[in-house]
């Protein structure tokens, strides 16, 4: 069958995306577009782009693709797709519609290019949305992901800049994707880990977003490639509140914490703390679990800021549903990362 799908990569997953302070620095000088009708675009940016097309609906947009993470070529496309469609949960939206973008070796064996794109398809159609064609090219590093276009209420925008003081902070699944492929691919973690972690990875945010709506959430963003650090301080900084994360309450990946405690990190490590470190405090706090929260996740679960009241009726509403949910942390007045 040739080389494996990850021999064909520097680097895959979300850790392969660009750093976080340079596309701050590049977007800088990028004068939004005066169009009264785009609720979201580059000012600020968000998990997608939303325009509206009248009072009961709007479109959201969004694009998400990178190479191989794992070497199953279905596990790849289902991860893939997973991503891209889950920034249309993070918004509060559904899916619709998707187009492919591949890029993929030709000496790849057509079987293997097919398995990627029949697993994104049946994660398209588990999304409740249509794959219904894309643009595919010729590159020696394999590269996949999917253009989605989704539907939200105009009222029913889920941003990452509405975090309030009072506000619990929740995630819906567990962290160290990086850290357990890495521990894999070095041989400190076995089957078992990488089997977990790409479960979690294939599993979409749709169930936990359907959920979720009823409680109208103040601020909701995914946690992917700039880690549950970046991510938080990006709703942090735009919601101009201080969060407190409670480190011994993030859940972590079977692994990830062994791997984080021998030191090992992955490349977009000092990459997130490259974006957020200067706006996050961790005193006394073990370094595994700091590297956790720096760690760049691959289809991770949905962020959440949530009145403290609603939190008990939302956990009852999880567990009913045998859904993840971990509270880990509250939102106060103030400003940056602190944890705890």
């Amino acid at each position: 069958m040739g080389a494996k799908l990850t021999d064909l990569t520097a680097g895959g997953g979300c850790a392969a995306k660009y750093s976080a302070a340079k596309l701050q620095e590049l977007l800088a000088g990028f004068i939004p577009p005066e169009a009264k009708n785009l609720l979201v675009g580059l000012s600020p940016a968000d998990d997608a782009a939303v325009y509206k097309l009248d009072d009961e609906r709007a479109i959201v947009f969004t694009l998400d693709f990178f190479p191989p993470l794992v070497d199953d070529p279905e596990d790849f496309g289902a991860i893939a797709a997973t991503n891209a469609l889950n920034d249309v949960f993070a918004m509060g939206g559904s899916p619709l519609l998707a187009l492919s973008i591949a890029a993929f070796p030709e000496e790849l064996p057509i079987e293997t290019v097919a398995a990627v794109l029949r697993a994104a398809d049946e994660q398209v159609r588990a999304a409740g949305a249509l794959l219904a064609g894309g643009h595919t090219i010729r590159d020696k590093e394999p590269k996949y992901g999917l253009a989605v276009v989704g539907m939200v209420h105009p009222d029913g925008i889920w941003p990452k800049n509405g975090a309030r003081p009072g506000d619990a902070v929740l995630v819906t699944k567990p962290l160290g994707t990086g850290l357990v492929l890495h521990g894999f691919n070095k041989g400190v973690l076995g089957r078992e880990e990488l089997d977990e972690a790409v479960r979690w990875m294939r599993m979409l945010n749709k169930d936990a977003a359907d959920v979720l709506r009823a409680f109208s959430p103040n601020a909701v963003t995914d946690v992917t490639g700039f880690g549950l650090l970046g991510h938080a301080h990006e709703t942090a900084e735009r919601s101009g509140v201080r969060i407190v994360l409670e480190s011994e309450r993030s859940p972590a990946l079977p692994g990830a914490l062994e791997v984080a405690a021998r030191g090992e990190r992955t490349g977009g490590d000092p990459r997130n703390r490259d974006f957020a470190g200067a706006h996050v405090s961790a005193d006394g706090v073990p370094e595994d679990l700091v590297a956790l929260g720096y760690d760049p996740q691959t289809a991770g679960g949905l962020l959440v800021t949530l009145p403290r009241d609603k939190v008990a009726a939302l956990e009852a509403e999880f567990r009913s549903r045998d859904l993840f949910l971990a509270r880990i942390g509250r939102v106060e007045e103030g400003a940056g990362i602190v944890v705890v």
